[in-house]
């Protein structure tokens, strides 16, 4: 459940770069962690942020939880379908449950290749 074409942060967002646009959402093993999740909040189209900034909190029935920018961008569209249907990101992380449609702003080069990534939800799952 770790698409190989994407990039992900080991706080668990994934990032899918098209040119120098993006896609962000989080990860099935996030998901999976927070369990079924009841709100999402998300910033503001032309919001910016830098990688490692919140810029976001899920909330689930077990917890709620940040979501860290994985690089330096700018939010060009949010996924509103979330505000009625927060479930989609359960259903479906890696494609109706996207978050963010971004501009990206910085090099990309902090984050992991899916291997690296696997490596990552092991170690947290212990």
């Amino acid at each position: 459940m770790i698409p190989q074409e994407l990039l992900y942060a080991k706080s668990h967002e994934w990032l899918k770069v098209e040119g120098e646009n993006g896609t962000i959402g989080i990860t099935h093993f996030a998901q999976e962690q927070l369990g079924d999740l009841t709100f999402i909040e998300l910033p503001q189209e032309g919001d910016t942020f830098a990688a490692g900034d919140e810029f976001g909190s899920i909330e689930s029935v077990k917890a709620a939880s940040e979501i860290y920018a994985p690089v330096d961008f700018e939010v060009v569209a949010i996924n509103e379908s979330l505000e009625d249907a927060p479930e989609k990101v359960n259903e479906d992380p890696y494609g109706e449950g996207w978050l963010l449609k971004i501009k990206i702003t910085g090099a990309t080069d902090g984050l992991l290749d899916a291997a690296a990534y696997e490596k990552v939800t092991e170690e947290d799952a212990h």
